[in-house]
């Protein structure tokens, strides 16, 4: 057995005690854990507020186009002005061809959006 007599016991308590006091003397005080917890209480609580306020925009804008959407489900439906078969009269001169092609050539490239119905080069 390891402790048998009462001054072992004794022997055994000082120990305890000693490391106990060497351990609160040589200890910091906690200040740097303190330190870090304020600092992420403090940023935690700024998080806090700015999802608050986001959430609270959110909602402000998702009543907003409720009302929105009530009222044009309510209002009276906008009619469309029928187009007429006139032909269109424009009074500029026609583009010339583009000088990157070469004057012989009739296949449509890439960027040549001019409509060319019928030819197959």
């Amino acid at each position: 057995m390891l402790f048998t007599t009462p001054t072992q016991w004794m022997a055994l308590a000082v120990a305890l005690i000693a490391g106990w006091l060497l351990g609160l003397a040589s200890h910091p005080g906690g200040r740097k854990w303190k330190q870090r917890y304020a600092e992420e209480r403090d940023v935690h609580g700024r998080t806090r507020k700015d999802l608050d306020a986001r959430l609270a925009e959110r909602e402000a804008r998702v009543a907003e186009l409720e009302r929105e959407n009530a009222r044009l489900t309510q209002a009276t439906p906008v009619v469309a002005t029928t187009a007429t078969n006139a032909p269109m009269t424009t009074t500029r001169a026609p583009l010339a061809q583009s000088a990157a092609r070469p004057a012989g050539s009739m296949r449509p490239r890439w960027f040549d959006w001019t409509n060319r119905v019928g030819t197959n080069g």
